[in-house]
């Protein structure tokens, strides 16, 4: 279902499914709201990227599904990079190809939890809601703003990217990226990787993983309140480096400091110092 504009495509969402008839997924051309992770603002140029909500059936454990997305997502975007570069120069196409699945601190990445990445600059990000009743989650909806054919922004975002500025440092012949068929081939990735063993799921997020096998990173705690997840800049006080390990099914993140101790964090506990 398009929507030409709409607040959040999430609130839509939510409301179509208390009306009783929801459609599996709403993307819209512009938000007058659009939301991040804790409170943080995703601007968007009218038309230029795919913002969307997809409805899930509710799981067991709840941090699988972020990681399903997540992994969709970073397949339908390296397909869709892949693909506009091969209708450039084969010589084009290698170095994205090169780029893509090179180290992966320098890579497509999946940044914990649910961001893509493409080297140190964010392409897209992913809220995940649920609707509860009583003790039982009813659905669970995972809203996911892309950034496509935008090439500017005008808000003091930290360090945006899009499929369209990526493919122009490469060449100046790439075209704009088709939205509605990406989003069509986003829900079908979707349905698909949540037909997958989770094993592979889970392999796949972990390899993928923004600074992983690398390091150590420098990282710094944060204080648990409703303000916004934001990274923090080169030489904050009080960071500390670390190793990534791991990631537990309940979407904690297992750090090894420099001193060998093992520290866990949930997402909002923790910054990364970019």
């Amino acid at each position: 279902m398009y929507v030409e504009q709409t607040d959040s495509t999430n609130n839509l969402l939510k409301q179509l499914i208390a009306e009783g008839n929801p459609p599996e997924y709403i993307y819209t051309g512009f938000q007058t709201a659009g939301r991040g992770q804790t409170g943080n603002k995703w601007e968007s140029e009218a038309g230029k990227n795919l913002l969307c909500s997809v409805l899930l059936e509710p799981d067991d454990e709840p941090f699988y599904l972020t990681v399903a997305v997540s992994v969709a997502l970073h397949k339908v975007v390296a397909d869709a990079i892949e693909e506009a570069a091969r209708v450039s120069k084969n010589e084009i196409y290698a170095r994205i190809a090169n780029d893509l699945y090179g180290i992966a601190s320098y890579g497509l990445t999946i940044k914990w939890p649910n961001d893509i990445y493409f080297k140190e600059n964010k392409l897209a990000g992913i809220l995940m809601e649920g609707g509860i009743s009583g003790k039982r989650m009813d659905y669970a909806i995972a809203g996911i703003g892309l950034n496509v054919n935008q090439t500017r922004w005008r808000s003091l975002a930290q360090n945006p990217i899009s499929l369209k500025t990526i493919c122009n440092h490469y060449s100046d012949d790439v075209a704009e990226f088709d939205i509605d068929r990406i989003m069509t081939k986003l829900y079908q990735e979707i349905q698909s990787v949540l037909q997958l063993p989770r094993r592979g799921v889970w392999e796949y997020y972990k390899r993928n993983l923004f600074r992983i096998g690398e390091g150590p990173w420098p990282f710094v705690e944060r204080t648990v309140d409703m303000a916004p997840t934001m990274n923090a800049p080169k030489g904050t006080k009080g960071a500390f480096k670390a190793w990534i390990v791991d990631v537990k099914p309940d979407g904690r993140l297992v750090l090894q400091d420099e001193n060998g101790d093992m520290r866990l964090y949930h997402f909002k506990q923790i910054r990364y110092v970019l």
